[in-house]
């Protein structure tokens, strides 16, 4: 099937479609909970400390709260929003804003739900979760909340203030701020009068908050602050479609026309009446476009990723679904709002996952990821918690520096306590529930595991995600030590966040789960290994990117599959395995492909360390790798510092080194330090399947990876071709002659030969 870019806007009824039947794929045959471990699944009480997550293959005992997963996300539809569905060929994609398209519906199960629009799902859940908490914030010291009721009424007052400074149709809404109530609400508000919810980066330059705003003809910005409104004053300017700027935070320094306070803006919708924005919203169709998640553009210009009504609707009711998440009346979820919310796994996650099942969404401080996070949690105490891999690395390295300076006695009950905890979770993994608990176990939870959870403000979280980036092998071990198993998911933002997600009861260490329901994926030419492209399909594929016809014809295949530009392969039991990255791999001048990411996990699992590892290659004659150690953030800015961190200390002392900052282990000066991560690349050489894929020199740069630095993006993914960039002349001093065997003490040789 040849696919057709869609140029009109003029139809009438939502349309279907049913995948093209292929042999490569796989389906997820996840669907409601109708077994006995599935009820279980989806019990909860979070009143209590028994309410804390049970290690792989345990379940939780069955009480008065037990309801099937049908039951939690599957609220009868009010008949009067019922969506016309017709099955007309239109297209599957479209790079038009005002486009409509054909949906990929099931003939059964969940594909074939009917079709929401958001203001449909959100009156759903204000009809049954009316009164429950819906969002949760500190002003000051105070706590405060807002309940769905108030919650929807606030979104409606919001939508009809856009209308009233000038929004149109089709019309981007740039929201540029940290995680708040009024993110939401001026994203919801957006979408209800018929604009886009559109975040934007809070770490972009003036330059690229102005592409963003062009592309999406943004008529109205949200910032947060004084310092975020400055971006935008910069570029006003050039953004001929904007007419109003609105400030939530903090009071205006300044008066300017057409610039607001929340509270002005806020009135202004008070004072306009119901009928325009209500007629806007019977107008909306599941299969129109509401949200544009703009990609980091590491590679180019960032893609507006359109996404529509039922990308968003449908996806958090799988989700929910996939992962047994409860309703409010049965047992609220709570969760902590802190990730970027322009990237698509917070959004789906904090606002419509939690949404669906009534969940009560808290906002973390603007500082969470510099250290307030943990005193959040420890206030909220998560029901699920959702962190990419730098959260978890940075709570490892945290425990590990706390763990270090404890007496004798507590290393070694946390060391015991830890090796049975890996040893029992491992063995209910292969084994399943069918494995034996041993009684270690159970003192070991008492006497390490729970208080480790109440500490990270875990005790009451059933799951733990992550997912946005690869995870260490390390950490997973780590946490799954703790009794804290992490559920990888996969997706991207192309498929409205999740396409793939690991439960407690299909769990498979450094897999990344199985799809969730109604989703399918194929291999595209697997090789000898069984690894291939990863294509997706499902009614969370996106409907293209914003004005960019000619990246959304990469972007789908023939037949409607959407390329991840991953590569995976499944194992006997259908868990889907991430093995690389097309554009990632490194192909070596002597035409050898090699997949970075492993080797870069083994150097980092080899030489603790070392904090982050860049491998070079591509079209090289050798391989060779870029090093940061570990080191201090500054608190206010988050940039890495030059003094160690106190794990990095601890590390060398163990090495024999005295040293305590990065400089002082910079070109080789540290003989110590230096043979040690020698010797770690060693052992990574050792286990390389060809000469090809060992690696023969590195360098330690002077300072770590960062967001601020530009070389990690918002959810801490490293941006290779702009490391490579700003490190080009180290790299390029690899390469300026081939390297000869020489000792392993020598700093600035390559390392010895196998």
């Amino acid at each position: 099937m040849q696919l057709v870019a869609c140029e009109s806007s003029t139809m009438s009824e939502a349309v279907v479609m049913e995948p093209p039947r292929e042999a490569a794929f796989t389906e997820s045959s996840c669907g409601r909970a109708d077994s006995a471990a599935e009820l279980d699944e989806c019990t909860t009480d979070t009143a209590n400390e028994s309410s804390e997550e049970e290690s792989t293959g345990e379940r939780e005992e069955a009480g008065a709260n037990e309801v099937t997963a049908a039951q939690t996300v599957n609220a009868p539809r009010p008949s009067s929003l019922s969506v016309p569905v017709s099955s007309d060929s239109a297209p599957l994609w479209t790079s038009r804003g005002n486009a409509e398209v054909r949906l990929r519906m099931g003939e059964s199960g969940i594909a074939a739900e009917p079709p929401l629009t958001i203001n449909q799902m959100f009156m759903s859940s204000v009809e049954r979760f009316g009164d429950y908490t819906a969002l949760g914030w500190k002003d000051g010291e105070q706590q405060k909340t807002m309940t769905y009721k108030e919650y929807y009424q606030t979104c409606r007052v919001a939508a009809k203030g856009f209308l009233k400074l000038g929004l149109e149709r089709y019309h981007g809404v740039g929201i540029l701020g940290f995680n708040s109530v009024e993110w939401f609400i001026s994203d919801i508000g957006a979408i209800l009068a018929g604009g886009f919810a559109v975040g934007v980066y809070t770490t972009n330059s003036p330059d690229a908050c102005q592409y963003v705003a062009d592309n999406c003809k943004a008529n109205i910005i949200v910032v947060e602050n004084h310092k975020q409104l400055q971006k935008i004053l910069q570029v006003e300017d050039k953004l001929p479609h904007l007419k109003a700027i609105i400030q939530y935070k903090d009071s205006l320094k300044e008066k300017r026309p057409n610039l607001y306070s929340w509270d002005e803006f806020m009135d202004l919708g008070r004072e306009e009446p119901d009928a325009p924005l209500d007629a806007i919203i019977s107008s909306q169709k599941p299969n129109q476009c509401c949200t544009l998640i703009y990609t980091s553009g590491t590679t180019g210009q960032p893609k507006g990723v359109m996404l529509s009504h039922d990308n968003l609707t449908w996806t958090a009711l799988s989700t929910c679904r996939h992962v047994h998440l409860t309703e409010a009346s049965v047992s609220q979820e709570v969760v902590v709002s802190y990730l970027p919310l322009s990237h698509i796994a917070a959004q789906m996650v904090d606002i419509w996952v939690t949404m669906k099942v009534g969940g009560a969404t808290y906002f973390a401080q603007p500082d969470a990821l510099k250290g307030s996070l943990v005193n959040t949690m420890k206030e909220v105490r998560p029901t699920a918690f959702m962190g990419v891999p730098r959260v978890w690395e940075k709570m490892q390295e945290k425990m590990k520096s706390i763990g270090a300076k404890s007496s004798t006695v507590r290393r070694k009950v946390a060391a015991w306590a830890k090796d049975v905890g890996l040893q029992t979770n491992l063995s209910k993994i292969q084994n399943g529930a069918s494995s034996r608990t041993p009684f270690s176990y159970h003192i070991a939870k008492k006497l390490v595991f729970k208080k480790v959870r109440k500490a990270l403000g875990l005790e009451r979280c059933r799951k733990c995600f992550t997912g946005a980036a690869p995870i260490t092998k390390d950490t997973l071990e780590f946490f799954l030590s703790l009794n804290i198993p992490l559920y990888e998911l996969f997706g991207m933002s192309e498929s409205s966040g999740p396409h793939t997600i690991s439960v407690p009861e299909a769990f498979r260490l450094t897999s990344v789960g199985k799809e969730i329901p109604g989703c399918k994926t194929k291999l595209q030419s697997p090789d000898e290994e069984g690894n291939g492209e990863i294509c997706l399909w499902g009614r969370h594929v996106f409907m293209g990117y914003l004005n960019m016809a000619d990246k959304t014809e990469e972007a789908l295949d023939a037949e409607g599959w959407l390329r991840s530009g991953d590569l995976g392969k499944h194992d006997e039991n259908g868990f889907l395995f991430i093995t690389g990255r097309i554009k990632e791999l490194i192909i070596t001048a002597g035409g050898e492909n090699v997949p970075p990411v492993p080797i870069e996990d083994a150097v980092k699992e080899q030489v603790p360390l070392i904090s982050n590892a860049m491998l070079i290659g591509d079209k090289r004659k050798f391989l060779s790798m870029l090093i940061t150690i570990k080191c201090q953030v500054n608190p206010e800015s988050g940039a890495p510092e030059d003094e160690l961190s106190p794990e990095a200390v601890e590390l060398c002392r163990r090495l024999g080194s005295t040293a305590t900052r990065v400089s002082e282990l910079t070109g080789g000066k540290d003989r110590a330090v230096h043979t040690a991560i020698q010797e770690g690349i060693n052992r990574v050489n050792e286990k390389a399947t060809s000469n090809a894929q060992r690696i023969q020199k590195f360098i330690i740069l002077d300072k770590d990876f960062s967001i601020t630095g530009g070389e990690l993006g918002p959810t801490m993914k490293l941006k290779r071709p702009v490391v490579g960039k700003m490190y080009k002349d180290q790299i390029e001093s690899f390469y300026k002659e081939v390297p000869t065997p020489t000792t392993p003490t020598s700093p600035d040789n390559p390392l010895p030969p196998k």
